[in-house]
């Protein structure tokens, strides 16, 4: 049976598969932090899908030399409305800078095409392997094994992935208390340690403690502005998402239910995509 959003969110495995999910995501920036910076925002998240879907669109046509050109990828970043051309070329600049991307000489320079380095293209692999863990362990699946054995899955599940991401709703219009998150610096990974660190409960429970303790200490982790990451957190306790048991900022933050349950549907929504994607190229 395919799994899709309404069966995510009726098993009772998933909680428990989420959370082992945000704990391996978050494992992934302590090992690349400048990688997963790539994806720390929404906007950043979906630029960055966008442009590796691109690329391995160009490894299964076959390109001696695959790459993304620049010209196609930013008509299409206006097309799906992610950000504006200035801000998706500065992105690719930031990428180049930094070594996630290379220039490279494919076809019409003009275009400048750049393309993944290796570094990168093994994180879009770890990510998809992360999830296709997750979708097993909710229901028995054997996905993850068949895409270890078959190293042209990727390029071929990453784009039928990245398509269904750029359309749908719960993914480009998140619930208003992950929003406030993530258009954050760093948003999604400070939202998967939240989760991450909180015990396992009843989901039923309203108030649930995770492991924050001082916000001076989360901005320092995760390399946020004190004053920016105050605010974000001052809006989600405006709206019942967190709470302190003592002082605010100095004492035990917990999350509230509604807070979980928009984080699993937004988690249940990201796998039940994957999971189409999945059936699209005939993985199981």
């Amino acid at each position: 049976m395919s799994l899709t959003v309404e069966t995510l969110l009726e098993s009772p495995k998933l909680h428990e598969a989420i959370r082992d999910q945000s704990a391996a995501l978050l494992a992934v920036h302590d090992e690349s932090p400048r990688l997963a910076a790539v994806f720390g925002t929404q906007q950043r998240w979906l630029l960055g899908h966008l442009a590796m879907a691109h690329y391995f669109n160009e490894v299964t046509s076959g390109a001696s030399e695959p790459a993304i050109f620049l010209a196609r990828y930013f008509e299409q970043v206006r097309q799906f409305e992610i950000s504006s051309v200035n801000t998706a070329d500065a992105f690719v600049k930031e990428m180049l800078v930094y070594g996630i991307a290379v220039q490279v000489h494919a076809g019409d320079r003009r275009n400048r095409p750049v393309a993944p380095s290796p570094l990168t293209i093994a994180g879009v692999h770890r990510w998809t392997w992360i999830h296709l863990r997750s979708l097993d362990a909710i229901d028995g699946g054997n996905r993850l094994a068949t895409f270890e054995a078959d190293e042209t899955l990727l390029p071929r599940l990453h784009p039928a992935i990245t398509r269904r991401f750029m359309v749908a709703p719960a993914i480009r219009t998140p619930p208003q208390t992950w929003s406030l998150f993530t258009w954050l610096n760093n948003g999604g990974i400070v939202m998967d340690w939240l989760l991450a660190g909180i015990e396992l409960a009843d989901p039923s429970a309203e108030r649930v403690r995770t492991q924050v303790r001082s916000v001076p200490q989360m901005a320092e982790i995760f390399r946020l502005s004190r004053t920016h990451l105050n605010r974000k957190l001052r809006e989600a306790e405006a709206l019942g998402s967190i709470g302190w048991e003592g002082a605010r900022g100095r004492s035990v933050m917990w999350v509230s239910r509604q807070f979980r349950e928009e984080y699993a549907a937004s988690q249940a929504a990201k796998l039940a995509i994957i999971e189409e994607a999945c059936a699209e190229i005939g993985l199981r």
